[in-house]
């Protein structure tokens, strides 16, 4: 979906050779893939439907047939100049600050749920898959001892993964203070949908725009990190160029050789699809809408610009704010200038169907209940809940050169077992 003059990084840059080539390899339809089941049949929805926007919009969404999802089988680095086509140093600064604390504000302003308010959410399955995806991510990059950083680490839903994991050591990172404080909560072990025991691993909290921040300094004493991880967040960082490259650099410089960088984003590919197939500018179905807006209205985006490709988001129980396109072969070759080598991309659609494959992950699956308890004859996952999933993919990046031989020093004296308000880190930027 992305022409040659599309995929220009630097604007007024020839292409290279390398990016001579005008889409990505798709990957397989998964609705032409055989149907998955647990041993009692529990099934996938194995295509999407055209289906109608949420109240809020009207009128009915136009047929769309399948498009081809991202898919692959595969110090702080210095900042470049920004791009051109309105993304100077001074242009847009103040409305990419606003934006940038308008999603902060909306993640903090989102309560902790109970259990039996989590349960009766519109969309429980989705996050149940959601989980089960990041679960099956961590589980085949992390190991026994790691350092962890996570990055727009939210309210800590992932904190219970990394103990699973046995990992040694944890830095979450996050610009929405009402979120860290509910993440410190958690790893208290201080809510009513948390555990029976503390965390095995000791924790270090930072409230700052990790986008913006040189983490390499303010962390130098805590590194390099063996891990990586930033979940449903990173396009936040594409509102501009600096803030992209900064988000990078700050991986790159804190990861070890050969440490990976786990994560899950929009997919592009899918969403530009979707709006070109739309009738206008807006489409989704009953629990989520995608609109942009009418500076889009020829649904061209030139290579002038490939940062700042804004939108708004809506998905019921979750998100209402703007968000950013990500093209993910832009993504690829930005990251490789910051030593980060692409090892894994796949739709959700594909990474689901390749790793439901695996009996530890079929019973993971089971276990989290995304897709029923294995006795129904239909998916508890609803089509609507399917269609949104396929809006995500998953990747992984691997950190030039060879790890390390010499032992790590130990993490006993790095953060602490149980956090109080004042542990937790402002970083000023």
């Amino acid at each position: 979906e992305w022409s040659q003059k599309d995929i220009c990084i630097r604007p007024g840059h020839a292409p290279t050779d390398r990016l001579k080539r005008s889409t990505p390899p798709p990957g397989p339809d998964s609705s032409r893939l055989p149907p998955l089941s647990f041993p009692a049949q529990t099934k996938l929805p194995n295509r999407i439907e055209s289906s109608k926007r949420p109240p809020a919009g009207g009128g009915e969404m136009n047929k769309r047939p399948r498009d081809g999802p991202s898919s692959s089988a595969y110090g702080s680095a210095p900042k470049r100049q920004y791009g051109a086509g309105g993304y100077g140093p001074q242009q847009g600064y103040s409305e990419e600050r606003s934006s940038a604390q308008r999603v902060a504000d909306h993640y903090s302003a989102r309560s902790n749920q109970t259990l039996e308010e989590r349960e009766n959410s519109p969309i429980i399955h989705l996050k149940k898959l959601n989980n089960w995806i990041k679960s099956v991510l961590i589980q085949l990059h992390a190991r026994p001892g790691h350092c962890v950083l996570d990055l727009a680490c939210g309210k800590g839903g992932d904190l219970i993964k990394w103990d699973k994991a046995k990992v040694g050591y944890y830095v979450g990172v996050d610009i929405a203070a009402g979120s860290i404080k509910d993440c410190m909560t958690r790893y208290n072990g201080d809510t009513d949908q948390q555990r029976r025991k503390k965390f095995s691993f000791p924790a270090r909290l930072i409230c700052t725009d990790c986008y913006e921040a040189r983490l390499d300094e303010y962390l130098a004493e805590d590194g390099p990190f063996d891990i990586c991880s930033c979940q449903f967040a990173l396009h936040y960082s594409w509102s501009t160029e600096a803030r992209a490259r900064q988000a990078l650099a700050n991986v790159s410089a804190l990861l070890r050789p050969g440490g990976v960088f786990v994560g899950t984003m929009p997919d592009a590919n899918v969403i530009i699809k979707r709006l070109r197939e739309a009738e206008g500018l807006e489409f989704g179905n009953s629990v989520y809408w995608i609109s942009f807006g009418e500076e889009y209205a020829e649904k061209k985006f030139p290579a002038s610009r490939p940062f700042g490709i804004k939108y708004k988001f809506h998905l019921e129980d979750a998100v209402d704010c703007p968000e950013w396109v990500v093209p993910f072969h832009l993504f690829k070759l930005l990251a490789e200038e910051y030593g980060l080598e692409l090892i894994l991309v796949k739709n959700f659609h594909e990474f689901v169907h390749e790793y439901l494959q695996k009996p530890e992950f079929t019973e993971l699956m089971r276990r989290l209940g995304a897709l029923g308890d294995g006795r129904q004859d239909q998916s508890t996952l609803s089509q609507d809940e399917w269609e949104v999933s396929y809006l995500y993919l998953a990747f992984v990046l691997r950190k030039r050169g060879e790890p390390p031989t010499e032992d790590r020093a130990s993490n006993a004296n790095r953060g602490k077992m149980f956090l109080t308000e004042g542990d937790i880190e402002y970083l000023e930027i």
